[in-house]
């Protein structure tokens, strides 16, 4: 029988992951805790590892994972930019993610937050809570059908989100590095990043986060924007420079964000800060920004995606124990 230790483990997913272990006759140990140097003895004994990490895993403990005898770290998510996966490698360690846990669930909370920001809809809520009941064009929206979207990154997520935006009738153009031939009937491909940026009403972020992404959309990018567009990031935060967006957005270059992925969110996701401070000026300017709907990397919660995670993780574990790879391995 081998034995897995699950880190970084919410209540919600418990029964979910005891489920699976009785079905698999698997031993499985599960902590709160996500991994790092201080309790990586918690390792010790154990065959492989499901991890939810949201900060860098210190590049220190891959040997030290090694000397154990770890072979593979499962995350339960789509995104590793948390690991070297280099070094990784090196190590001996197999690096897997769950790559498509719900990409319907992203797609329709992105298209939720653009209504939201087209139909000023925060505005309009606060102004009646403070009993505000008048028609002004502070508050007065458009309508999707007649605007353009770029959806920027058309995998599994853009394509859903590409398709639901057609659905309301709007033009949508596209940019990836590899078009996607089958969808020429939903989007037009733009040559490069800026050509689909600069005829965008809504701009759609479901890149992934690596190096040739990082800040992708800085001061310079929105310098190309229409002083009306709305900008929406479901998906890494290092895509956006968030002091670069709340000029742009101070400046009149751009009109609204919503915004779900923060680049540097570690210390605060998935948690309890209301008793607590924040200190980082940077990420209260932002969730504070009268034109930016911050959501805490929520776009994915659903009941659906939080099962395809643990299962898709302690899944990709298993499969990695059994025959030493496994088809998510990205690395």
């Amino acid at each position: 029988m081998y034995s897995i230790k699950m880190f970084g483990v919410r209540e919600e997913e418990i029964t979910i992951a005891q489920n699976w272990a009785a079905e698999n006759n698997i031993k499985l140990s599960m902590t709160k805790e996500i991994l790092t140097m201080d309790n990586l003895a918690e390792v010790n004994g154990f065959d492989g590892i499901s991890l939810s990490q949201v900060g860098r895993l210190p590049d220190e403990i891959y040997p030290k994972l090694a000397q154990m005898g770890i072979k593979q770290l499962a995350q339960r998510s789509a995104g590793v930019d948390m690991y070297n996966l280099e070094l990784a490698k090196e190590n001996g360690i197999i690096i897997t993610n769950v790559p498509s846990y719900s990409p319907e669930s992203i797609a329709e909370f992105t298209v939720t937050t653009a209504l939201e920001l087209i139909r000023r809809t925060e505005k309009i809520r606060q102004r009646v809570a403070s009993h505000d009941f008048s028609w002004e064009p502070i508050i007065r929206g458009r309508v999707l059908g007649n605007m353009t979207v770029a959806v920027i990154g058309t995998g599994r997520i853009g394509q859903i989100t590409a398709k639901l935006f057609k659905g309301f009738g709007a033009k949508v153009v596209g940019y990836d590095l590899y078009p996607n031939k089958e969808l020429t009937d939903i989007l037009e491909y733009q040559d490069t990043l800026v050509d689909a940026v600069k005829q965008a009403d809504v701009i759609s972020l479901h890149m992934p986060a690596v190096k040739e992404n990082y800040h992708a959309f800085d001061y310079a990018m929105f310098k190309n924007c229409k002083k009306d567009a709305l900008l929406l990031n479901m998906a890494r935060g290092s895509l956006v420079d968030t002091k670069a967006l709340l000029q742009a957005l101070d400046e009149g270059l751009l009109q609204g964000a919503g915004i779900d992925t923060y680049e540097y969110e570690a210390p605060y996701m998935p948690k309890d800060f209301s008793s607590k401070e924040i200190t980082d000026e940077l990420f209260l300017a932002l969730i504070n920004h009268p034109q930016v709907i911050y959501t805490p990397h929520i776009a994915y919660y659903t009941d659906e995606a939080v099962k395809n995670l643990v299962e898709g993780g302690l899944d990709a574990t298993l499969e990695v124990l059994n025959t030493g790879d496994a088809k998510t391995r990205v690395n």
